[in-house]
């Protein structure tokens, strides 16, 4: 199929983030980590001209197709497919759980709102009940390549990768980095490569703790101020000095060290201690 001379009769809009996918490799790719069968549910986010889409509902029982830009809407309402319903929608304000259980999600969404989405969809680390992740089985992203090492980056990573959205992703969902995809990929071509990750959403969240808020708090504050160390960053966000140094002591965690270099176990432990030291 030649993407390429189907996309260019098209002029993408810069304010909504458009890049239309023309690779059929990178197509390929995301058809086959997103494995999906005759009894799948799929909602696809940002459709575009459906390149996607039109593979999508060759496989799956029913595919739910948000789009923002009419236009695009009305490329996509060409396709002659039974199973497919288009939703003229921002995603930021559609509730995935009116469309059933163990939906999977595939998705090529703009970079400049890629972790609204993803709280969207995953909920912050202490919003235990949140009604899109427990309907979710697993998402499916094309994301920017700087993004995506963020999704997966830990302790170990360099400093600028590891950070609040690192933990949100990991906190709820197995991370996979599937392979990095090319600028050229894409019409027009966007500035910086991008890359397929794959997300196993969770059914528990990675850590046991006795309160959720205030570990979102802790983590906040170890990555506020990250040319700090982690004593004065986390009495930056308002805790109290004596309850922090005493905690970093029994932890064992030398204070100066900066927030982003302790594991999210790591960050849980001390979490749970520095609530009972307060």
């Amino acid at each position: 199929m030649n993407y390429f001379e189907r996309a260019k009769k098209f002029r993408a809009k810069k304010r909504l983030g458009q890049n239309f996918l023309i690779d059929e490799t990178a197509i390929e790719t995301i058809l086959d980590v997103s494995n999906i069968t005759k009894d799948d549910i799929v909602v696809e986010i940002g459709p575009g001209l459906g390149f996607v889409t039109e593979q999508l509902v060759k496989l799956a029982k029913k595919v739910y197709a948000i789009e923002l830009d009419e236009d695009m809407v009305n490329e996509i309402s060409k396709l002659d497919a039974p199973n497919l319903e288009i939703i003229h929608q921002d995603i930021l304000k559609t509730d995935l759980s009116q469309f059933g259980n163990n939906i999977k999600v595939v998705a090529n969404i703009p970079y400049y709102i890629t972790s609204p989405i993803l709280a969207h969809l995953l909920g912050e680390v202490d919003d235990l009940e949140n009604k899109n992740r427990n309907s979710i089985s697993q998402v499916v992203l094309m994301v920017q390549y700087e993004v995506a090492k963020r999704l997966s980056a830990n302790e170990k990573s360099p400093s600028k990768e590891f950070g609040l959205l690192s933990i949100l992703a990991q906190f709820w969902a197995d991370i996979e980095f599937v392979r990095k995809v090319p600028s050229r990929s894409f019409f027009p071509a966007p500035k910086v490569d991008s890359a397929i990750v794959k997300l196993t959403v969770k059914q528990k969240p990675l850590l046991d703790l006795t309160n959720y808020s205030f570990f979102r708090k802790v983590v906040k504050g170890c990555f506020a101020t990250r040319r700090k160390n982690i004593k004065n960053s986390l009495v930056n966000v308002g805790f109290a000095k004596n309850a922090v140094e005493k905690t970093l002591q029994e932890l064992n965690i030398d204070e100066n060290l900066r927030g982003e270099t302790l594991s999210i176990e790591q960050m849980g432990e001390l979490s749970e201690k520095l609530k009972g030291n307060l």
